[in-house]
């Protein structure tokens, strides 16, 4: 099983922690035992020279005879000494603890050069030989060989103990390291475990939950906001679903009853042939409204899903306006609105989807512009981007409405849903078809001016087309 995130933290502190002290134990392992290696060197050449000092005076046979004499009174005391001392022709001379030798050195005449080591009977040794050149009683010349060894038990235990401390030591340091990386690591790792708390507890009915970021570490609180951040967006997208939902069931629900009752009332009792003819076509408008309800439904599920069609035709957004207004001139002229086009831009787009989306505009202008004002479309090339700019005169869209005024089944105000019989798509499809273009669509609104402003690049990116 893959380990938990809070048990691989606490192995890699006990990693870290037992790599660090493995390695301050071998160097400290290391000094101790190269110290102890020079003071035994030290004492091993002290001697050799004390040796060599001696047999340098012995250069009488009175002083020859007294010469083991002399080296029993210097090693006086110093029990851990072993000393071998061998003429010219390799006859032992004299001996101090010979059996602390290696056989290997009382069996050959002459003594190796260099530091040894060896172990004995269980103890531990350290020696060094040395080849003496002596001045003989007649004045020749004579070689001596001479062999130290000094007893190091008690440093190689003293070190062993040491070491299987040492191990111990680190052993348990890395145990206590892995117990507190462990906890640290829980601690630190709370709020990821109080997300996945609030994770496996969401529901629609409990997406008002937020994670608390004050004891959150530096390094959680940006999952800590982004799990906040992303816990805000589905609450607003379950109420603007649940609102979707009931404006839905609140838009079918007037025509349906309507035709019920319509037909209830005709069935009602017998009637002429022009009286269900007069029904027949109160009920065809109703099914026109449901129709045109259900095509722009169904036009912004094909947006949601990008399965818009991919714009590529060169379209003059100032001749689309002026097309449109002269279309909606009986209107205009109805309500006492004039139609002013300015400006002249081109773009790569859908002709049909971008006149839909100026005529949504125009068409939701036409409903709330005052009588005798004029209604003003700017088109206008930036360099960058072109834009369309809608305004007219009449009532103001309270500033908390701007940013939901192009949400589906949504309307600004009481006041303004009753100048028209609009379900409240038409904004919410301006901008599918813009956003399907790369463009940006926004509103302002103060003082009893409106204005809706469009902003399109110039070439739309390819985009890939789900059937």
């Amino acid at each position: 099983m893959p380990l938990s995130l809070t048990a691989r933290l606490a192995l890699l502190f006990a990693l870290v922690a037992a790599s660090l002290l493995i390695l301050i134990g071998v160097l400290l392992g290391q000094a101790v035992e190269g110290h102890f290696g020079e003071i035994d060197d030290h004492e091993l050449r002290g001697k050799l020279v004390l040796i060599e000092n001696l047999l340098q005076r012995a250069n009488t046979p009175l002083a020859r005879e007294q010469l083991p004499q002399r080296l029993d009174e210097a090693f006086v005391g110093h029990d851990g000494i072993a000393v071998l001392l061998r003429n010219g022709a390799g006859v032992v001379s004299y001996a101090l603890h010979p059996t602390s030798f290696e056989d290997e050195l009382l069996a050959r005449g002459q003594p190796g050069s260099g530091v040894s080591r060896w172990k004995k009977n269980g103890s531990y040794y350290v020696g060094r030989a040395k080849t003496v050149r002596l001045q003989g009683p007649e004045g020749m010349m004579e070689e001596a060989s001479v062999a130290v060894a000094l007893d190091v038990t008690h440093h190689t235990k003293f070190l062993e103990a040491t070491s299987i401390r040492l191990w111990l030591g680190i052993a348990l340091a890395a145990i206590i390291a892995a117990l507190l990386g462990w906890w640290v690591a829980h601690g630190g790792l709370a709020p990821l475990r109080r997300v996945t708390a609030i994770a496996s507890g969401l529901s629609a009915e409990r997406l008002g939950e937020r994670l608390k970021e004050g004891d959150a570490p530096v390094e959680v609180r940006e999952l800590v906001d982004a799990f906040n951040g992303m816990l805000g967006r589905l609450e607003s997208a379950f109420q603007r679903l649940s609102d979707f939902s009931a404006d839905i069931a609140h838009e079918l629900r007037t025509p349906i009853s309507n035709l019920m009752t319509q037909t209830a009332v005709s069935l009602s009792r017998t009637r002429s042939e022009d009286e269900y003819r007069e029904v027949l076509t109160s009920n065809l408008e109703e099914y026109q409204r449901i129709a045109r309800m259900v095509t722009d439904m169904l036009f912004l599920a094909k947006a949601d899903n990008g399965r818009l069609p991919n714009p590529n035709e060169r379209v003059a957004l100032a001749n689309e306006a002026r097309a449109l207004a002269e279309f909606y001139e009986a209107l205009a002229e109805e309500r006492d609105v004039s139609v002013v086009v300015r400006g002249e831009a081109t773009i790569s787009g859908d002709r049909l989807m971008l006149r839909r989306a100026i005529s949504n505009l125009l068409s939701n202008a036409l409903r709330h512009s005052r009588p005798g004002s004029t209604i003003e479309i700017d088109v206008a090339d930036q360099g960058s981007h072109v834009t369309l700019g809608v305004r007219n005169r009449g009532d103001t869209i309270p500033v908390d409405q701007q940013p939901r005024i192009f949400e589906r089944f949504h309307r600004a105000s009481a006041e303004r849903q009753h100048h028209g019989e609009g379900a409240g798509l038409g904004l919410a499809i301006t901008r599918s078809i813009v956003q399907a273009h790369g463009g940006e669509v926004d509103v302002e609104s103060a003082n009893g001016i409106t204005e809706f402003q469009i902003l399109l690049p110039h070439t739309v990116a390819n985009r890939p087309v789900t059937d």
